[in-house]
């Protein structure tokens, strides 16, 4: 043993190696057959002296070849068990050789199946994994970087040095290496050399934890180390189908519900928020609140409001709070601004067993151009298209996914199942699909590129969706897959075979655009765009709608939902009971914005809290309580969400009396037979004996009005319910004399028991 191996070609690749030129390390590191012997070349950039270990014998290494690589043969292949131990700058440490973990990493099955873009479980290969090899602990990571001209790994071990640990190419430009002794919580960043030259940081495209922004590096992090207990909550959710029940959805952004620090932004009162600090008095020890923290103070108050699910703003990691998260540069990672990701678990898991479901937005649009981030990933348009034309969106500064690349698609296919499968998350609302589904979608003519056909549909981002929704729910039948999607491309929930989208659910933007026009309006006016509030029952069964007042309705200098009302405070607040409520009975699933449930005035600010303050008085406590009311009779009552989706779930009685301003009709179910008399009065006037036609004779219980005294009305109403005349109106024999109160919403049911009396 001690002999070594003089060669020209190993000169060359020691060069290659120390400039970081060279994409094919086990070539000649590690160990190797060398006629009857065995040698084994070790690879220290900058060490003064190496010896290899076997079993505590030591055998000093030359490095006749490189100053860098140290060598020595024996007589037998020593495989993984031996030890370099290395004198570097004055001190001597023993490690183990990465390049005598010689392995394949990914099998032919997974670059078969990453190739043609269907390995939904790509994360388990891709990324830095804690495993053990030959007995021995430590990371395997593995990166796609197919034009890159070498990749090497960064962390603390080799002092951010891509000299130290290049990594291994394997087909179809993928990378790998296995690093013998990294630990949970490790840091790292990819190196990656491109074929002009240039070198690029890059964090883990399938990184599982990041570093606290703005630093970008990932986190080495243990999967599938979290005890869930919500076992029966998915199996019931798969069990069924997930739009035959009521949806109530609460739509919020983590970061700004509420701050906490040591100064805390607000008293507490039974566990609630009540008075806040305004935010311009705040100390600088105010900050965001932690997973844990609002699994503490979030989901009492949610499950307390009758909501059904949270839907949370992305928390996918991204650099600039002011994104509101819209930015990703960390697709498989939950933000660590709020904390860890079995934190995050935890917060998934309690929400589930108080009976809430869990909603993410997935941004699979566009991605951000920071430096660190999929941006000219190895130093081509790996990610995004080449051509601006049809790869970048200019107005928001981001660059838009190459669907056309298998690899690509199946970065974000397999990122939607792994949000399922690693958070137990129980549905996506994907933004922005409009900006999808158009190659023309805000831009100028001249620059976008048609298809192959000459037309404006993006057909790869069309078979991108359909991919993703089939995979989505092949996977996980109960889950919740939502489009805002802002056109009229037809057949976006319905399913993918008969050449849907298949989505299960579309924001109704039309609705929300008319009903907003509509309330901002004088009452006087409103008598002239009556159609404003009926004309969505003229489409409402085109797709599987949600109604949705979100996020993007209360910034940007829109005002506040109370504050888009006219008149004075006692109208304001009316007239947001009254849309709340026909909302609430109409048909399609649920979704307001955090702040709406209480009457928020000022805009929403990402920087800032909710006012809670407004708590204090009861016209507000009055809105929230009207949303609790809301939510309750929703639930207890099919007939407000069983149908939803089916004709006869909804039937017109009056929507013609243009006048009053007021339009009544049924929600029906089939499956019990119930029904619900709903009658709308959108003027500041009350109306004595309005007669509204009801298909069946006998007694009918007032079970909501958004004029009650307990949410800040006038109390006007109908003693709690009336018999019906036979006095025949709306082509019905019967009808009922009603009061109409101010601004309202009166909902009414059939009281068979009482009428039978």
């Amino acid at each position: 043993m001690g002999s070594s191996v003089v060669s020209d070609s190993m000169k060359d690749d020691g060069k290659k190696l120390a400039e970081c030129k060279h994409p094919d390390p086990f070539s000649l590191l590690g160990p190797h057959s060398y006629k009857d012997k065995w040698v084994v070349r070790v690879w220290m950039p900058e060490a003064q002296k190496v010896d290899l270990m076997i079993n505590g014998s030591a055998t000093a290494m030359t490095n006749p070849n490189h100053p860098w690589i140290f060598e020595t043969t024996l007589n037998k292949d020593p495989g993984t068990n031996y030890l370099a131990r290395i004198q570097r700058g004055g001190i001597e440490h023993e490690q183990h050789d990465p390049w005598a973990f010689r392995e394949e990493w990914m099998g032919e099955i997974d670059h078969h199946l990453f190739a043609e873009g269907n390995h939904h479980h790509i994360w388990q290969r891709m990324g830095g994994h804690l495993i053990e090899r030959k007995g021995i602990e430590g990371v395997m990571f593995c990166i796609w970087a197919p034009s890159a001209r070498s990749v090497s790994v960064l962390c603390d071990l080799n002092s951010w040095d891509g000299r130290h640990h290049p990594m291994q190419r394997r087909q179809g430009g993928v990378w790998e290496l296995f690093i013998p002794g990294l630990k949970e919580g490790s840091l790292y960043k990819y190196e990656i050399r491109t074929q002009e030259g240039h070198c690029y940081q890059k964090a883990d495209p399938y990184g599982f934890q990041h570093e606290v922004r703005p630093l970008t590096s990932s986190l080495v992090t243990k999967l599938d180390d979290y005890e869930w207990k919500d076992q029966n909550w998915l199996i019931e959710r798969d069990r069924g189908n997930s739009l035959d029940q009521p949806i109530s959805i609460y739509e919020m952004h983590l970061g700004s519900w509420m701050h906490a620090g040591v100064n805390k932004p607000f008293v507490e009162k039974n566990g609630f928020p009540r008075t806040p600090v305004p935010a311009a008095e705040m100390k600088p020890g105010a900050r965001l609140m932690t997973y844990p923290e609002l699994t503490e103070k979030l989901i009492p108050y949610v499950k307390e409001r009758g909501f059904t699910h949270i839907e949370l703003m992305p928390i996918s990691e991204h650099p600039f709070d002011g994104s509101w998260g819209y930015q990703v540069t960390g697709w498989y990672a939950p933000t660590s601004r709020y904390g860890t990701p079995n934190e995050f678990r935890a917060f998934v898991d309690k929400c589930h067993s108080e009976g809430i479901g869990v909603i993410l937005d997935w941004v699979p649009g566009h991605f951000p151009k920071d430096k660190h981030g999929l941006a000219f990933f190895d130093g081509t348009h790996l990610y995004e298209h080449s051509d601006s034309r049809i790869g970048e969106h200019k107005e928001w500064g981001t660059l838009i996914f190459n669907y056309s690349r298998n690899e690509v698609r199946n970065y974000l296919v397999a990122n939607l199942v792994y949000w399922f499968e690693q958070f137990h998350i129980d549905g996506i609302r994907v933004d922005a699909v409009a900006s999808m589904l158009y190659r023309d979608y805000l831009r100028p003519h001249g620059e976008w590129i048609p298809n192959e056909d000459g037309g404006r549909e993006n057909t790869e981002a069309v078979r991108f969706l359909q991919q993703a929704n089939h995979t989505l729910f092949q996977h996980f039948p109960g889950a919740l897959s939502i489009a805002e999607e802002s056109t009229t491309w037809p057949m976006v929930t319905a399913p993918t075979d008969v050449g849907g989208l298949g989505f299960n659910l579309k924001w109704n933007m039309g609705w929300m655009h008319d009903m907003l026009d509509y309330f901002e309006l004088d009452p006087w006016f409103r008598q002239f765009h009556q159609n404003n509030i009926t004309f969505s029952i003229m489409y409402n069964y085109t797709e599987n709608f949600m109604l949705a007042l979100s996020h993007d309705e209360v910034v940007h200098g829109k005002s506040n939902l109370l504050h888009k009302m006219p008149g004075d405070d006692w109208q304001k607040y009316a007239n947001t009971r009254a849309l709340l409520a026909y909302m609430w009975t109409h048909p399609g699933k649920k979704t307001i914005f955090m702040g709406m449930e209480f009457g928020q005035r000022q805009e929403w600010n990402v920087w800032g809290d909710l006012e809670w303050g407004l708590l204090k008085f009861e016209p507000h406590l009055g809105i929230q309580r009207l949303v609790d009311d809301l939510n309750k009779l929703y639930k207890s009552e099919p007939a407000l969400w069983r149908d939803d989706f089916d004709q006869y779930g909804f039937q017109w009685i009056d929507c013609s009396d243009t006048k009053n301003s007021v339009i009544s009709f049924m929600r029906r179910e089939r499956k019990e037979g119930s029904c619900l008399v709903i009658v709308t009065n959108f003027t500041p006037e009350s109306h004595s004996n309005y007669r509204v036609g009801v298909p069946m004779n006998g007694y009918y219980k007032e079970i909501f009005n958004s004029d009650g005294i307990c949410y800040g009305g006038s109390n006007l109403g109908n003693m709690g319910g009336k018999y019906s005349d036979s006095f025949g109106i709306h082509g019905y024999e019967h009808s009922l004399d009603l009061c109409l109160p101010p601004l309202s919403v009166l909902v009414f049911k059939y009281d068979q028991k009482k009428t039978a009396s």
